[in-house]
Order: C-alpha cells, then structure tokens, then sequence
C-alpha cells in the first residue's frame, strides 16, 4: 500500500487545490504501480505552521511562499 506524504505550510493552498493535489498524486501512482492499487493508495496533505518550515536557517512563512508563486524573491 503506498503512503504519499506531502508537508505544506498552512494558508499557501486552497481546500480545492488540495483535492486536485490528492487526485493528481493517485493518478501519478496508478499509473506506477497499476490500477489495481488505486484503492490501497493514500496521500496524506500535513500542513505545518507558517514560520516552523526552515530553509538555509531562515524560517519560511506563508507569505513567503505566496511571494515566491507570485514571481517575487524571498530572501
């Protein structure tokens, strides 16, 4: 049974672009492992608190994140 795991930090992304996330991930695994394992295939979205998420010893917030989708450098 595959277990997809993927951290978020909270606030970046909507409950529909979180459903798309789970739907596009199985998709991706079906078409790995077969359609057989549709069924046992879990994807499990974790947010993490805006500011816990660290990158090159600076923390990362939600905000952050929205500028860099936006084009803009963080830093």
């Amino acid at each position: 049974m595959p277990l997809v795991n993927v951290k978020l930090i909270e606030g970046v992304f909507t409950e529909t672009q979180k459903a798309e996330m789970i739907r596009s991930l199985t998709e991706a695994m079906v078409a790995i492992e077969g359609e057989n394992m549709r069924s046992v295939t879990w994807v499990v979205l974790e947010d993490v608190k805006s500011g816990e998420w660290g990158i090159g010893g600076n923390p990362l917030t939600t905000a952050d994140v929205k500028a860099l989708a936006a084009g803009a450098l963080v830093g």
